[in-house]
């Protein structure tokens, strides 16, 4: 559809073939490093060394960034033990599992208090408490004022959490706004789950969809 691509333009990771992608006025290609230090990132399948501990790759990231361990470490204590990870700090990340990998990679996007969160498929692999305190701790997030960009095929994760939902399929924009007005573009009742509104969506003309990828 489209997703991670529209997500690795924003981090600078691709080049669009044409148009841009920017961050507060800034172009996300051409100002790829200033862009990061505002970005907290989580992909689908994360990658880590698999010769460092949980709590080395924290401070090995926490170095990249130029951040002091000593004055970051209360707000990693918090984090760990807010995702139930406090217990894999000691342990190689070569030996985690794929739910102990995303509860890495969402403490390292939330440390330093991102301007905006990109997270793709943010609760996949994890178990159900703590896919819901994710979801709390996004909320929260939100509400403190950031910006909280959620990528996922699970679209009952999207009804629950998101206020704003942008629809992509084939790499086109086939819908955006708040969950209501889409709902209401789908041409659905309101009661209609956000799966009613994407095979209704299916079925507009091409040419009402904008290009996004």
């Amino acid at each position: 559809a489209g997703k991670t691509t529209t997500m690795r333009l924003v981090l600078g990771l691709l080049r669009p073939s044409r148009g841009h992608a920017r961050f507060q006025g800034t172009d996300c290609t051409e100002n790829a490093i200033e862009v990061k230090r505002h970005i907290g990132y989580s992909p689908d399948e994360p990658t880590f060394y698999d010769f460092l501990t949980g709590k080395e790759t924290v401070e090995f990231v926490l170095g990249v960034r130029g951040l002091s361990i000593d004055a970051a470490w209360p707000q990693v204590e918090a984090l760990a033990h807010e995702l139930a990870f406090a217990e894999f700090l000691p342990v190689l990340t070569g030996g985690y599992s794929h739910g102990t990998k995303k509860k890495l990679a969402l403490l390292l996007a939330l440390l330093h208090e991102p301007k905006l969160l990109l997270l793709d498929e943010p609760t996949n692999g994890l178990d159900p408490p703590t896919a819901l305190r994710v979801r709390d701790m996004l909320r929260a997030r939100a509400q403190a004022g950031a910006a909280v960009v959620v990528s996922t095929h699970h679209l009952d994760l999207a009804d629950r959490m998101c206020e704003r939902v942008l629809v992509l399929h084939q790499g086109q924009c086939i819908a955006d706004g708040p969950v209501a007005e889409v709902r209401a573009q789908a041409g659905v009742g309101d009661g209609a789950s956000l799966e009613e509104v994407f095979f209704a969506l299916l079925q507009r003309p091409a040419a009402s969809s904008e290009e996004v990828v």
